[in-house]
């Protein structure tokens, strides 16, 4: 949808982003959740660029990614997918899958694209569920997507289709330990 936009829409957003700051991840409320859960992909490297097939450009499924070191007392996992560079005043969320169990585990290719999606998710930035391309707009630079993996020591009460806003209420309760891995993506 946003490969349409003109280019110089584009540059003339580029200085708008919210940055990894704005981040769940990187909110000064989680400092003291230990960053001990390792976040990996077999499609993508950490700090690596998206194949075009994950994004708008491409098939639009969602990657593979694995979770490990997740903690024995965790009750359940969430995972969250935020472009740190969308010209939004947040990060967009691109994925919300929620009620995961509190163990190692992991996402097959497309497992969150299907539809339904193979897990239960909740509300991304375009109030649906399921798996949000990346769709940066033509111009506009380098977006960094972080997938962020939260372990939770108490059930956090979730309706059926949280969003980013119940997420970030439950992990400052009751995360107890976090993981990340970071893609990118540029329109050229």
């Amino acid at each position: 949808m946003l490969e349409k936009l003109p280019h110089v829409f584009g540059r003339a957003l580029k200085s708008i982003r919210p940055g990894v700051e704005k981040t769940l991840f990187h909110d000064e409320r989680l400092a003291a959740v230990p960053a001990s859960i390792s976040v990996t992909s077999l499609a993508l490297l950490d700090g690596g660029a998206f194949d075009a097939r994950f994004t708008a450009d491409g098939a639009g499924v969602s990657p593979p990614l694995e979770w490990r070191g997740v903690p024995l007392n965790a009750v359940g996992v969430v995972v969250l997918v935020e472009d740190a560079d969308s010209p939004t005043p947040r990060p967009l969320v691109h994925v919300i899958a929620h009620h995961l169990p509190g163990r190692d585990g992991g996402f097959a290719e497309r497992a969150l694209s299907a539809n339904p999606p193979r897990f239960p998710t909740g509300r991304n930035s375009y109030l649906r569920t399921g798996w949000l391309p990346p769709d940066p707009p033509t111009g506009h630079g380098v977006h960094r997507y972080l997938f962020q993996v939260y372990a939770l020591g108490a059930d956090p009460g979730f309706g059926e289709h949280p969003g980013r806003d119940a997420v970030d209420a439950a992990v400052v309760k009751h995360g107890i330990a976090k993981g990340l891995l970071t893609a990118t993506y540029q329109r050229a």
